[in-house]
């Protein structure tokens, strides 16, 4: 959710208060693992499958 919010590797990091590598790996992991090229169309894939709501709402 931290990176449909909009937020950086870094920012994830802090609010996790992981590493930033940490932060870094488990993004690339998720990217992997669903198939998205980037950060972008892991967020379209959010709001299609309903994950997100427009307004920033989550279920």
């Amino acid at each position: 959710m931290l990176v449909v919010a909009g937020m950086t590797n870094d920012e994830i990091a802090g609010e996790l208060v992981v590493s930033i590598a940490t932060a870094k790996t488990h993004t690339s992991r998720i990217l992997a693992k669903l198939g998205a090229r980037d950060r972008a169309q892991l967020i379209v894939m959010a709001y299609e499958s309903g994950l997100v709501r427009p307004g920033g709402a989550a279920l």
